[in-house]
């Protein structure tokens, strides 16, 4: 007999995402410095694992930064943990998509997310190694685009290259900017809301390359 979906577990993964900044103060209180090893560990399984794409990113980025501008956490050493949880993801992703990503796909295509993949490659098609810049600012193809690039066994060092380029960009701009403007009222007041519009925002190209799927599809 079928068992229905723990809504609670999900209930308390929404509250999470929508109340980062209270829950990575709490986390800053408890554990002290060892937050960045939290952080850095956050960053790289949603980068370096293609099961775990659901973990926040954009998000999390930001609010990271609005602490830090509180003083919750040194800036500096902020950015090197982040970038660097984001370009070893995403390079361990990338060598298991090139040593195992046959396989996997063959063998245990259950445990991906088939329209991420499918839309990921998509990405690959169109952009080339450009896709690991683009594809940062996009939740779930960001996990899936260092494993498709490995996949499709793309040059190592080109994979490297766009790979530095992203995690900077990525990285620099969402950090910065909670840092920046984490300290104003309006976004202290209403930080909640903005962890909305930056996840609403972020999927919305998701979104729309689905629904363009749907209506390829009913058109043909």
């Amino acid at each position: 007999m079928a068992t229905a979906p723990d809504l609670s577990l999900l209930g308390q993964f929404i509250d999470i995402v929508l109340h980062l900044d209270r829950y990575l103060a709490l986390l800053i209180a408890q554990y002290g410095t060892w937050i960045y090893a939290i952080l850095f560990l956050i960053v790289f399984c949603e980068t370096g694992l293609v099961v775990t794409p659901f973990l926040p990113g954009d998000s999390l980025l930001f609010v990271a930064g609005t602490l830090a501008a509180a003083g919750g956490m040194d800036l500096a050493t902020l950015i090197a943990v982040l970038f660097s949880a984001a370009v070893l993801g995403d390079n361990t992703n990338y060598w298991i998509g090139r040593a195992f990503g046959q396989w996997i796909l063959r063998r245990h295509w259950r445990l991906f997310n088939e329209a991420a993949y499918e839309r990921t490659h998509a990405f690959y098609e169109r952009y080339g190694g450009n896709m690991m810049i683009v594809a940062r600012f996009i939740p779930l193809v960001r996990t899936f685009a260092p494993f498709v690039a490995g996949v499709a066994r793309m040059d190592y060092r080109r994979f490297f290259v766009f790979d530095l380029a992203g995690a900077v960009l990525w990285v620099g701009s969402l950090t910065l900017a909670g840092y920046w403007f984490g300290a104003l009222p309006i976004v202290k007041n209403n930080l909640s809301l903005i962890i909305v519009g930056i996840v609403v925002l972020s999927l919305m190209p998701v979104l729309i390359g689905w629904l363009r799927h749907r209506f390829a599809r009913a058109a043909a």
